[in-house]
């Protein structure tokens, strides 16, 4: 009787529609929708609208997979198992035999979800899985990437380009591309909803793009598991997120003071002004040094980029170039006495007598080689290897005294993207392709901090999940025009809400397009960035700029405005970097994730939080006299140029000279500022007046 009972609460469950939906025990509902009977899946949201994964038509269901290059999607009401109040376990009986099972799990508030295909044949599995979720008319998305739209990363910077902080209406592949590349599978949702797709394979989000107001997720791989959150606002799901794959990289304090570099560092015989070069050391790397002392411009972290070394690339064997850069270890005490710490260009890539040890060890990986050069890429799933790379890379640096690494070329530019190439861990190269970034950053962390213990930064090109743990996010490579300053304002605030909050651009840009107006405009957002870092105008400084005025007085003013203004902040940045790691608050706040239930918070995406106290609006269009911002209400905010008070809760307009960045402090905040406008007029003064290097040189003791 007992088995009988059972077997028709089974058949019951199976064909009568809403019994499992029903359930009191569910942690989601289960129902039909349409004539197709794709099933719905239904997760309780108290702060939005229900999240509800649908069918997109009647040939389109809600939840498929593919399979021998076939796509299936599943029909029929699942038969629901071992249910206790944090799991619930629902299969459905395919027509093939085959099953699918959906394993439904609350953890830590979030419901995390796994669908796995069942065969009793072990050929039989899955290579993707697609899910498909409803969207309202207005739903606003952010997070998934930096760039500001997919494709080619110029795409992001495209003169005319509309989109910005939400990505609606975009299409994201999930792949690394180079050079703008920080990745997470992760994306919030003004429905206060979060979705998290865990593992490394790649896949396809399209946000209302091909289908209005559906959610298209799809992922490769045998299996599919991703996590969804609901919380009463964004932030907290932002939170959430950051400490559950985190917890975030702390910098030093000296890191979070503005840095130098040029792209190219040549050891002239001749100074920018015609002087004789006298000094022992890298004649670039001087004149930024002392010129930067003659003008009382901060700079806490000078970088060398590549070429540094001996070799086609100027990379072998982690040895400095002795032409190039002479008597390196006397010139970092040089630096150090300078309060000056350096930082070094690396990547996962060993040329030279390295590059032999390397493969001769089983240490590489096949990989595409760039320019005609011999360059073997790291495998740093062999902790044999992860152990060699660090101690003679990034840790022989290291034990020299450099605190600093760029950690450049890992998002795709030599990764081969194959399923039948292996690692030496066993995962095939496309499943590695997105996690190689965080294993890069991982290796390096452990290759110096045995040697630097908790004084140094990391600063990788590339990121996914898990790479926050062990150093910030360069934003590298970007263009020069506006539109590439437009850019990095919407790549910092879509990291913030990735779980990348320890962030800094290219100051001016990388490429060979420089705009002296675009310069001076990024050196203020530059300045309320959680890494302030300056270069390379064409591996020229300010004083010797390539365009006119080739000594450019408001330039260099701008820059020890924003230089000085930013060691001010220092402590403020560094209370904010360990926030961001303790409770996975970002250190950039988009407007919206602090005033969520403020529909012009949504709207202003050139506005944001700076820390809680600070509210910056960056400027990027070229010839703007006035700039028009949203003051969130609740607040009264104080004009730091003007020390006007404006209540919130509305727009006002400012005038924004080329070296005015607005910014407002929050009243009852205890921040204390210089008065800016006397600190640019002083600026202004000592920029007038142009040195000489020979003097500057002759005032230099150099041991």
């Amino acid at each position: 009787m007992i088995r009988k009972n059972i077997f028709l609460l089974g058949l019951l469950a199976a064909i009568l529609p809403g019994l499992i939906s029903c359930s009191e025990k569910s942690l989601v509902k289960i129902d039909f929708q349409g004539s197709s009977a794709y099933p719905t899946i239904e997760i309780d949201n108290p702060n939005g609208s229900p999240v509800v994964f649908k069918s997109v038509s009647d040939s389109i269901g809600s939840i498929g997979f593919e399979m021998d290059g076939n796509t299936h999607w599943i029909t029929g009401k699942p038969v629901k198992s071992d249910v206790s109040d944090s799991s619930s376990l629902f299969t459905w009986k395919l027509e093939t035999g085959n099953k699918v099972l959906l394993d439904v799990k609350k953890k830590n508030g979030a419901l995390d979800f796994s669908f796995q295909l069942i065969s009793a044949d072990t050929t039989i599995h899955a290579t993707r899985w697609m899910i498909n979720a409803a969207a309202s008319d207005n739903e606003y998305f952010s997070g998934i990437f930096e760039r500001v739209v997919d494709g080619h990363q110029t795409y992001s910077w495209k003169e005319g380009i509309t989109t910005a902080v939400n990505l609606r209406n975009e299409r994201v592949e999930m792949h690394l591309k180079p050079t703008v590349s920080a990745y997470a599978p992760f994306y919030i949702s003004s429905n206060n909803y979060g979705m998290f797709v865990k593992g490394t394979w790649p896949g396809v989000y399209d946000f209302c793009k091909a289908y209005p107001n559906i959610v298209q997720v799809a992922f490769e791989g045998p299996d599919f598991q991703f996590r969804v959150y609901t919380e009463d606002t964004p932030m907290k799901i932002v939170q959430k997120h950051a400490l559950e794959t985190g917890p975030s990289f702390v910098p030093p304090e000296w890191a979070l003071g503005p840095w130098r570099w040029r792209d190219n560092h040549y050891n002239k015989k001749e100074y920018f002004d015609g002087s004789a070069v006298h000094a022992p050391y890298n004649s670039d790397l001087v004149e930024d040094i002392l010129m930067m002392k003659y003008y009382d411009i901060p700079c806490r972290a000078y970088w060398i980029d590549r070429p540094w070394g001996p070799g086609k690339r100027g990379f072998d064997d982690y040895k400095f170039e002795p032409n190039q850069f002479p008597d390196p270890e006397s010139m970092i005490h040089w630096l150090n006495k300078n309060n000056v710490e350096l930082m070094m260009w690396i990547a996962p890539f060993v040329m030279g007598d390295m590059a032999d040890y390397a493969e001769d060890h089983g240490y590489a990986l096949k990989s595409r080689r760039l320019k005609n050069s011999r360059q073997v890429l790291m495998d740093f799933t062999n902790p044999e290897a992860v152990k060699w790379w660090g101690e003679n890379g990034p840790g022989k640096l290291a034990r020299m005294g450099i605190k600093g690494f760029k950690l450049d070329r890992a998002d795709g530019e030599k990764l081969l993207d194959s399923s039948h190439l292996y690692t030496y861990a066993g995962t095939s190269y496309r499943q590695n392709f997105n996690d190689y970034p965080r294993q890069y950053v991982k290796a390096a962390y452990e290759g110096v901090k045995p040697v630097l213990g908790n004084d140094f930064i990391l600063f990788p090109r590339a990121m996914y999940t898990g790479s926050s743990r062990y150093g910030g996010m360069w934003a590298g490579d970007t263009g020069g025009q506006p539109e590439g300053l437009r850019s990095v304002i919407i790549g910092v605030q879509r990291c913030a809400v990735m779980g990348y909050p320890v962030w800094g651009s290219d100051v001016g840009g990388y490429s060979r397009i420089f705009t002296r107006e675009t310069t001076m405009r990024w050196l203020g957002f530059g300045c309320f960035s959680p890494i302030m870092e300056v270069g390379p105008n064409r591996d020229r400084g300010f004083w010797n700029s390539v365009d006119e005025p080739n000594y450019d007085t408001a330039l260099i003013a701008t820059w020890r405005l924003y230089a000085k203004l930013r060691m001010q902040l220092v402590p403020y940045i560094k209370e904010q970097v360990k926030t961001a790691s303790e409770n996975g608050t970002p250190v950039v706040r988009p407007l919206f994730l602090e005033y969520p239930n403020q529909a012009e918070a949504w709207k202003d995406w050139q506005t944001y939080k700076f820390g809680p106290d600070i509210l910056v609006s960056a400027v990027w269009k070229p010839d703007v006299k006035e700039h028009k911002l949203y003051l969130p209400s609740g607040e009264t905010w104080i004009d730091a140029w003007t020390h006007k008070e404006y209540q919130g809760g509305k727009y006002i307009t400012v005038d924004v000279p080329l070296y005015k960045t607005p910014f407002f402090i929050r009243k009852g905040a205890d921040i204390q500022l210089p008065d800016l406008n006397k600190l640019y007029r002083e600026s202004l003064d000592i920029a007038k007046v142009k040195p000489s290097m020979a003097e500057l040189e002759s005032k230099e003791s150099w041991k």
